[in-house]
């Protein structure tokens, strides 16, 4: 079975998402293995399935693809990583195109749209992630509108109701970042996006492992420029990493609700905590997008920002304080990490003091004795 056989699966097929993650992407022919194997091949013996790997994919691409196929609800085209995948759709845009993108955004992509902007290829507006009036208005114009919802590393969400049912300019791609949400707690395409990308590195993968990712797409002609501009551009996922992707996916039903279930817990109580100024999570009733999040999610996710009192010295000694939580970047893994945002080049426009922190499934009690014995030390 090809990727081009894989797609239009639904999570709904087998009643529910957990039994999907569990169940696809599996060949069920009588003699093979029960879980997919690495393929380390380039080329294949020549016949009429598949002759080269970079052209026409591994039976690992195609078990990680059919697997986000039927979680998002379209069909996918996997790649060596999340921004591969984001460079992919910029790179369907023509010269002088206009692309909206939120303000509150991962570095790289606003790294991409900055240097497309400054060869000339395309004008960039930066959009405030909850000015839903300023989206709707910019789905007229633009030829790219991009999201991030819940935003990274601010956690705003978008009115992704209100902005994909939106008029749109002829042509146009409507794209959200969904790997803060994963899949079973949002699904863009249903809101009406075009495209819905996965950082697989992160909450799929969900071991710090590989890098990853997948773009997900309605439009089959879409989908077929997408492969076209990963075959071409040689960013084709690796062996090992798509079959660790896979493997993690299986969990992910059970890691995401353990950790969302830790992340309400931490921010409850981080927003009490006397060396806490402001924690940021969308399932805080003060959070300011907690309505849309309401509407919109299943789940509040397993990122938290928030802001040491002491400013950035502070919240550097807190990092260095802890014992249990991994000072390192990246998130949605078994283990807790933290950082200090506005420390990475590119960040630097972000609260001084702002912690990100992912929430892993260690025990609660745990990581809440970590974070308030580094946050008290820190003023002690």
């Amino acid at each position: 079975m090809t990727s081009r056989d894989r797609t239009g699966h639904n999570a709904s097929d087998l009643g529910s998402v957990e039994s999907w993650l569990v169940s696809a992407g599996r060949d069920r022919r009588p003699g093979l293995p029960l879980n997919v194997p690495p393929c380390p091949a380039s080329n294949f013996v020549l016949g009429e399935r598949r002759a080269y790997s970079r052209d026409d994919g591994t039976p690992s691409w195609e078990a990680l693809e059919e697997i986000v196929s039927g979680l998002e609800g379209g069909s996918s085209v996997s790649f060596a990583s999340g921004m591969a995948g984001i460079a992919a759709i910029f790179d369907q845009l023509h010269t002088g195109s206009v692309v909206a993108l939120s303000d509150d955004c991962y570095q790289a992509v606003a790294g991409i749209a900055k240097a497309g902007q400054s060869r000339g290829r395309w004008t960039v507006h930066r959009v405030a992630v909850a000015d839903t009036a300023r989206w709707i208005e910019m789905c007229g114009v633009a030829d790219l509108i991009w999201l991030e919802s819940p935003s990274n590393p601010l956690l705003t969400v978008a009115d992704l109701d209100a902005i994909c049912a939106a008029p749109r300019k002829r042509g146009a791609i409507l794209g959200v970042d969904n790997t803060f949400a994963t899949p079973l707690n949002q699904r863009p395409l249903t809101l009406g996006a075009d495209v819905a990308m996965q950082s697989a590195t992160k909450f799929i993968g969900g071991h710090s492992d590989l890098l990853s990712g997948v773009v997900t797409v309605r439009d089959a002609n879409l989908l077929a420029a997408l492969r076209q501009a990963r075959e071409l551009a040689g960013a084709t996922p690796g062996t090992l990493e798509t079959f660790l992707a896979v493997r993690g996916a299986r969990t992910l039903a059970l890691r995401l609700e353990r950790a969302q279930c830790n992340a309400m817990t931490l921010a409850e109580r981080l927003a009490r905590h006397p060396n806490v100024t402001l924690t940021r999570y969308p399932g805080l009733a003060s959070h300011p997008t907690h309505a849309a999040a309401r509407r919109q999610l299943k789940g509040f996710g397993t990122i938290i920002s928030f802001d040491v009192r002491g400013g950035a010295s502070a919240a550097d000694a807190v990092c260095a304080g802890l014992q249990l939580i991994q000072h390192a970047t990246s998130l949605g893994a078994v283990e807790s990490t933290i950082e200090r945002r506005a420390s990475i080049p590119g960040q630097e426009h972000l609260p001084p003091a702002l912690l990100r922190l992912s929430v892993g499934i260690e025990a609660v009690e745990d990581l809440w004795t970590d974070l308030d014995r580094a946050l008290r030390n820190v003023a002690g």
